[in-house]
C-alpha cells in the first residue's frame, strides 16, 4: 500500500515529468552558481563597507537604506540566477 506522499509524487510525475540534465547543462548551472555567488559576495562586501562607515558616523537612517539596498540587490541577483538556470534547464 502506497503512502499519500508516494501517490502525490506519482500524480505530479504524470503531470510534469522531470527531465534529466545533460552533463553540459549541469556544468553550466554549476558555473552560474559560482558566478552569482561571487557577484553576491561583491555586493555584500561593497555595501557592507558602506554600512560600517554609516554606523561609525551614527547615520542610522543611511544604515537602514543601505541594508534595504543590499537586500534588494541580493534578491535581484538571486532571481537573475534562477532565471538563467531555468533557461539552461529548458535548453534555451
Amino acid at each position: 500500500m502506497k503512502s499519500a506522499y508516494e501517490l502525490a509524487m506519482e500524480r505530479l510525475q504524470k503531470q510534469a515529468p522531470t527531465k534529466a540534465l545533460t552533463e553540459s547543462q549541469k556544468a553550466e548551472i554549476a558555473d552560474l552558481e559560482s558566478l552569482y555567488k561571487s557577484r553576491i559576495a561583491q555586493v555584500e562586501i561593497s555595501i557592507g563597507d558602506e554600512i560600517q562607515a554609516a554606523q561609525s558616523s551614527e547615520e542610522y537612517e543611511k544604515v537602514d537604506e543601505l541594508k534595504a539596498r543590499l537586500a534588494q540587490q541580493r534578491a535581484r541577483l538571486e532571481e537573475e540566477r534562477e532565471d538563467r538556470k531555468e533557461r539552461v534547464r529548458q535548453g534555451r
